[in-house]
């Protein structure tokens, strides 16, 4: 797993920088390829392609929120966390200055992804350009793909 002290720092740097959510986003990358989510239709951004992730809970550690929701947004189970990716701020859709940190991570097994919230999921290779937004094209370009 990722060292504490490093979730502390990304932690206290957002609260300095008056970051009023705190978001987790998962590269999970099996085979050279990476898991992106689409976006219902109806929802924020709807239709876009995006990495699980979601809101830190209250009193929540970043690796566990990062567990909980690859968990609750795919089925997966993650077997460890291998690195710290980068983050990017966004305002969230009731205006929250937001902080979305990503972590390359391994899952127990790739299969079967069961979504919750989203419409569809594909495996993409980190070859191609993926349908993503600027923001996570730039943490995809950190990931290790082996």
């Amino acid at each position: 797993m990722i060292e504490t002290t490093l979730l502390e720092t990304l932690t206290s740097d957002a609260e300095r920088d008056q970051v009023q959510q705190l978001v987790v986003g998962a590269v999970v990358v099996h085979e050279g390829k990476v898991l992106l989510l689409k976006r219902p239709a109806g929802d924020f951004i709807g239709g876009i392609w995006e990495l699980p992730s979601g809101k830190v809970d209250s009193g929540e550690a970043l690796d566990e929120a990062l567990v909980r929701e690859v968990r609750e947004e795919t089925g997966l189970d993650i077997a460890g966390i291998r690195e710290y990716l980068g983050e990017f701020d966004y305002r969230s859709g009731s205006g929250k200055k937001s902080r979305q940190f990503n972590f390359a991570v391994d899952v127990v097994s790739p299969e079967p992804v069961e979504l919750t919230e989203h419409d569809a999921y594909t495996w993409t290779s980190l070859a191609e350009e993926p349908p993503v937004s600027d923001a996570v094209k730039e943490v995809l370009r950190m990931c290790p793909t082996v």
